[in-house]
């Protein structure tokens, strides 16, 4: 099964603080540090992306403004990085939407199976009106969606067998991420679904407490 699945980069800050959207002088920035994490590591996109990121806010702030970066999910899985967000100990993440739709229901929108046909379709439908308006129900929730990052249609990995028909997902145990449509889709394909945060799979695959997994 191939879905595509983008990333939200969301972040506690109040507009006028992060201010690089605007041609606000370096001089009327407070500083501040702002920490971001993320669940890759150092040498991924994510990871690359983050720090041209932080160079990017510390040359348009004049240093004043530093972001740090935290990789591996060393601030924690997402589930814990968005609470932290939300309350006040964090500053900003990358993420997966699927794990934003305990906060925000209508980001479940994105977990339909087979929803996008290719990378094109999903940019002009996430980069559009209808991404936008599922983007901004995060402001109620004490969060505010800054874009959606790409990270690639999902494919399935896992020691037991090739996945060629619907039948080889029979009782494969199968990592999926920690998401009701993701559980559904996958136990109606006839894998054993099993809930994990990202940051616990790699362990779940060496002791075989799963068999496999699904990611881009």
């Amino acid at each position: 099964m191939k879905r595509l699945l983008i990333s939200t980069l969301a972040a506690a800050l109040l507009g006028s603080t992060l201010s690089l959207g605007y041609a606000q002088a370096a001089d009327d920035i407070r500083p501040r540090m702002i920490r971001f994490g993320y669940g890759l590591n150092e040498d991924s996109n994510q990871g690359r992306a983050a720090k041209l990121l932080a160079d990017e806010v510390a040359k348009a702030s004049g240093g004043k403004l530093k972001v740090r970066t935290f990789a591996s999910a060393s601030l924690g899985s997402d589930d814990q990085m968005q609470n932290a967000l939300i309350g006040g100990a964090q500053e900003m993440m990358v993420g997966s939407t699927a794990t934003l739709v305990g906060i925000s229901k209508e980001m479940a929108v994105w977990d339909t199976p087979f929803l996008f046909t290719d990378p094109r379709q999903a940019d002009q439908v996430l980069d559009g009106p209808v991404g936008r308006q599922v983007m901004d129900k995060l402001e109620d929730k004490g969060l505010v969606g800054l874009v959606y990052w790409e990270n690639g249609f999902r494919n399935v990995t896992n020691s037991a067998r090739p996945i060629e028909k619907l039948e080889d997902f029979d009782g494969i145990k199968l990592r999926v991420m920690p998401n009701p449509v993701f559980i559904d889709t996958f136990k109606r394909m006839g894998a054993n679904a099993v809930p994990l945060p990202f940051s616990e799979l790699f362990t779940a695959l060496e002791t075989k407490a799963v068999d496999g997994q699904e990611n881009p």
